[in-house]
């Protein structure tokens, strides 16, 4: 998603957004460990967005 996007949800979409991407990222960490991920960038990604919500989420 980009910011533009994210900055038309509102803070209750943002909030169960954020912690969307933070059990995907806690299941790629898994993934990762276990050998079973392919594609690592993913997880760089994932970690991006989260910060983008965070931020977006602080200056409403």
């Amino acid at each position: 998603m980009k910011p533009q996007e994210l900055r038309q949800l509102d803070t209750a979409a943002l909030i169960r957004l954020l912690n969307e991407e933070r059990e995907k990222l806690r299941e790629l960490r898994f993934k990762t460990g276990q050998g079973q991920l392919k594609n690592v960038k993913e997880i760089k990604a994932v970690r991006t967005l989260i910060a983008q919500i965070k931020t977006i989420t602080h200056k409403i």
